[in-house]
């Protein structure tokens, strides 16, 4: 047993620049799950300019202008966007959160007595103690809503540091970009200063992520618009309640693939139920929605990511599972591009060992 682990670790460590690749990866893992918070601002700073710059570089090589120009003309149409939706989007997103959270009460009473009459109409797929026992379960009984304002109170108070850092989060992360894109050959110089010489297998991993890596986060912003836009339009369409609302859910669920859809399609058919019953209208409503996430999943995608993705859906669903359950939202986001960094770094590093190898 010990030969063989012997002889694994020569065939695979035995390379220098397999080590530096090694320990670059654990120095890095180590200070985004140690500093991950305090950091945010600049590696969300970091992201936003990579994907920019490839506008800039876009903008130099096709229409020929100078760099300093580019830069004006890319960061004035993001801060343009942030503008917008801080001004346009989110009140109204805001203000019909506070709607749904004001009818909460009604909801719920509407859905009890929903599920009360569900034995009546069903009863040999649905019987009263089944309904007693969910709700007992779920809490979901009128009264238990009495006090959600004073809830929700507590919550909102809790929550003003939150709300402080995503109002520094605003006004920092824009600037970082800015300097990010400015300086960019400044920063990549000083960088460059402070990486080992062997670093051969890291560019190596870096030229097989980077093109990826952008086709993934362009292909899911722009899925993200398509599919959150045009759920709006049917909801806006059909006059479903929180249209706004459920169509940015709606949008934001394709940033986890699988589990998204499943979780964003239950509020979805709830506002839907409670506000039409299951009749004609609603059928027609949630149809052309599953029509939407049909085409998403077999039209979008594969338009969008066929060069990005190539993972098994076990590696996506793990990759979520373990990226989430780490840094939350941004893992969520970055899971399928981390579990490719993971796919890269492990095919690069075998390629190379055998290289190493066979020149040995």
């Amino acid at each position: 047993m010990f030969e063989v682990l012997k002889r694994w670790f020569s065939n695979y460590f035995s390379d220098p620049e397999a080590s530096i690749l090694l320990i670059a990866l654990a120095l890095s893992f180590f200070v985004i799950m140690v500093f991950g918070k305090i950091l945010a601002p600049l590696l969300i700073g970091l992201v936003i300019a990579y994907l920019l710059e490839i506008i800039v570089t876009k903008l130099k090589r096709k229409m020929k202008f100078p760099r300093w120009l580019a830069v004006t003309c890319v960061y004035g149409l993001f801060v343009s966007l942030i503008i917008l939706a801080v001004i346009g989007l989110f009140p109204l997103l805001y203000k019909q959160f506070t709607q749904l959270l004001n009818e909460m009460p009604q909801i719920s009473s509407q859905l009890h007595d929903s599920l009360i009459g569900l034995p009546q109409r069903y009863p040999e797929f649905i019987s009263d103690k089944m309904i007693n026992g969910f709700l007992s379960n779920t809490q979901m009984n009128p009264a238990y809503f009495i006090n959600y304002g004073k809830a929700f109170l507590t919550v909102s108070l809790a929550s003003i540091p939150s709300i402080v850092s995503w109002t520094v989060y605003v006004f920092l992360v824009p600037l970082l970009v800015f300097f990010f894109l400015k300086d960019k050959k400044q920063l990549v110089a000083w960088s460059e200063h402070y990486m080992p010489a062997q670093r051969g297998l890291i560019i190596e991993v870096w030229h097989e992520m980077r093109s990826q890596l952008a086709r993934y986060v362009r292909g899911k912003f722009i899925e993200l618009l398509i599919v959150g836009f045009a759920s709006y339009l049917v909801f806006r369409a059909f006059g479903l309640n929180y249209a706004s609302l459920l169509g940015f859910l709606v949008g934001l669920s394709v940033i986890v693939p699988y589990v998204g859809f499943i979780v964003v399609s239950i509020p979805v058919a709830v506002v839907g139920i409670l506000q039409w019953g299951i009749n004609t209208e609603f059928l027609c409503m949630f149809g052309v929605y599953l029509f939407i996430q049909l085409m998403d999943a077999n039209v979008l995608v594969p338009l969008l990511f066929s060069e990005a993705v190539n993972l098994h859906p076990v590696a996506i669903i793990v990759a979520v599972l373990f990226f989430g359950g780490i840094w939350g939202f941004w893992g969520l986001f970055f899971a399928i591009p981390l579990a490719t960094l993971v796919k890269a770094v492990v095919n690069a590093w075998v390629r190379h060992s055998k290289h190493h190898k066979k020149k040995s």
